[in-house]
């Protein structure tokens, strides 16, 4: 398979999936793309396709971003056109957040019908998106993998093979779960700090020199204390969503979460407070809302109601 002359289809072209087209096309690549979203594909300048089918039956390498695995079923299952439409050596890459499980019944169904099933796994969110930047955890065959990666470098800058099929998904969820953690636990702090009337710029400079230091301390709190959220990457609804998956996957392996009430916790009161479908960074403005009405970017510094 020729980078050059290999034609992508891409399923699902919203906030993460909407930038990784972008991507592709600005680099020279074909892509046939298709959204629920009527004129997505053009707004990016790729080809539309009428529907998944004909991205299926239209395409090289398939590539599907889309918000969960009942979703991903629901595309690949929904139809029975489409799993007819998969081509004998075609390569189909689910750049979702998915359940193990499921990807390994994709993954065998494919393989049926001649095809391979790549879960990549995909962290940097859509600042790292919009550049090409993303990092990427896969599963499925090496062979297949390295087939991909001409295309997958349009998108991503790191590329790891984590192992056998459904592994990608399952670093995946072990790398949300964290970031999950560590952004919950960070918004609280702030929080404390702000109504301590403490400098966020400084506590930030000390925990990011410091044993506290994360993700979310060294590259989201220093925007959002200015009032920056950065919009555009993964919801309060889908974060719930991730920590849920997580929580499935280690009850099924025979691991303790011991840690998982903190997220659920902030997530699902991000949810009941209306920030359900925004960025989950805001979840520092929830954990505001019942400490006193606290905005970390309040210019005068004070709590607001």
């Amino acid at each position: 398979m020729s980078g050059a002359a290999t034609r992508v289809g891409f399923i699902g072209l919203g906030n993460m999936g909407g930038r990784m087209t972008a991507c592709l096309v600005r680099g020279g690549v074909e892509v046939l793309g298709f959204d629920a979203r009527a004129g997505a594909a053009e707004e990016l300048g790729a080809v539309a396709a009428a529907d998944a089918r004909e991205v299926v039956a239209g395409s090289d390498v398939v590539m599907l971003s889309l918000p969960d695995s009942r979703v991903v079923e629901s595309v690949l299952y929904g139809d029975p056109a489409v799993l007819e439409a998969v081509l004998e050596g075609q390569i189909v890459i689910d750049l979702s957040t998915s359940s193990p499980a499921s990807t390994r019944r994709i993954a065998a169904d494919l393989a049926a019908r001649g095809a391979r099933y790549l879960d990549a796994g995909i962290s940097g969110g859509a600042a790292a998106a919009e550049k090409g930047a993303l990092t990427l955890m896969v599963g499925g065959e090496a062979e297949a993998l390295d087939e991909v990666r001409p295309q997958l470098e349009h998108i991503a800058a790191k590329v790891f093979h984590c192992g056998p099929s459904g592994a990608g998904h399952t670093v995946k969820l072990l790398n949300n779960f964290l970031n999950a953690v560590t952004l919950s636990a960070t918004a609280e702090v702030m929080v404390a700090a702000r109504k301590a009337e403490l400098d966020l710029e400084t506590v930030l400079d000390v925990i990011n020199a410091s044993s506290g230091v994360s993700f979310a301390s060294l590259n989201r709190f220093p925007h959002i204390i200015q009032g920056d959220y950065l919009e555009g990457g993964l919801t309060n609804t889908l974060m719930l969503k991730d920590v849920a998956l997580y929580l499935d996957l280690v009850a099924e392996l025979g691991v303790a979460s011991l840690n998982a009430p903190g997220p659920v916790a902030a997530f699902g009161l991000a949810r009941s407070l209306g920030y359900a479908d925004r960025i989950s960074n805001t979840v520092v403005d929830a954990i505001g809302d019942v400490s006193g009405g606290v905005r970390l970017h309040d210019a005068s510094g004070q709590e607001t109601a």
